[in-house]
């Protein structure tokens, strides 16, 4: 068998490829509250991202830590928003409530902020589960648990879900 190369072009219009982060990784924070980043994952994020990460809440309490470039990409898009309207206040306030700028260190670990661990319950053991652009950072139980809280049936979840016409960026709505 002879062997094959795939080139990548990048898009033409000078638009920046989006991340597809993908898996699911055990970790146990260190001492002082540090996270090995695993190498797995190290490998599929953006040459763009430069090792920066912001961390910040996310749904159903855990964290959600975004490469710095994706961080950019999700806050102009909130940044977007109509602040004359009372719910896009709340939710642009608590969608940066306890944001963090983290920079891996030398040994590839992550400083995870206290209020943040506090806030997702999380101790030692942590799950990361990696999708689309951003990377969930759970308790290892609440993770667990979730998960094990499967839909009665999934078959009907995602035709309701995915079953609808997808928006594409220049619908999306940002009222």
């Amino acid at each position: 068998m002879g062997e094959y190369v795939i080139y990548l072009h990048p898009k033409s219009s000078g638009e920046v490829e989006k991340a597809n982060l993908i898996g699911e990784y055990y970790c146990r924070l260190d001492q002082k509250g540090r996270l090995i980043l695993p190498s797995n994952l190290k490998k599929q994020l953006s040459p763009d991202a430069r090792d920066m990460f912001v961390i910040n809440r996310g749904f159903e309490n855990c964290l959600v830590l975004y490469p710095l470039n994706e961080w950019k990409s999700e806050s102009e898009k909130v940044n977007r928003l109509n602040l004359y309207n009372r719910k896009n206040r709340d939710f642009v306030r608590y969608f940066y409530r306890g944001a963090s700028e983290l920079i891996l260190d030398g040994s590839g670990r992550l400083l995870l902020p206290k209020t943040l661990m506090k806030y997702a319950g999380i101790d030692r053991d942590v799950i990361l589960s990696a999708f689309s652009n951003r990377i969930e950072v759970w308790a290892k139980e609440k993770y667990e648990h979730l998960m094990t809280d499967e839909p009665e049936d999934f078959a009907q979840l995602a035709e309701e879900v995915m079953g609808k016409p997808q928006r594409t960026e220049e619908s999306e709505d940002v009222s």
